[in-house]
C-alpha cells in the first residue's frame, strides 16, 4: 500500500513538473520570490493545473525585515 501511495505521489508531482514545464517557468535564469512560488504551487497543484487550477503567488505585500550586518 505504501508503495502504490508513493508512486502515485511521484506521478502527481512529475505531471506538476511537466505543466510548469509547458507554462516555461524553468525557461528564465533571475528567478524572484514570486516565480519560486508559482513554481512551487504549479507543481504541487499536480494534474490540477489541466483542471483550470492556476496557482500565483504575490510576493509584492510580503515586509522582510533583514537585518543589517555589524560593522
Amino acid at each position: 500500500m505504501a508503495r502504490l501511495i508513493s508512486l502515485l505521489l511521484v506521478v502527481w508531482l512529475v505531471i506538476g513538473a511537466f505543466a510548469a514545464y509547458q507554462r516555461d517557468y524553468f525557461s528564465d535564469a533571475e528567478t524572484n520570490c514570486a516565480e519560486a512560488g508559482n513554481i512551487a504551487l504549479t507543481i504541487v497543484a499536480g494534474p490540477l493545473n489541466y483542471f483550470g487550477v492556476n496557482p500565483e503567488v504575490d510576493c509584492k505585500d510580503i515586509d522582510v525585515d533583514v537585518p543589517e550586518p555589524s560593522e
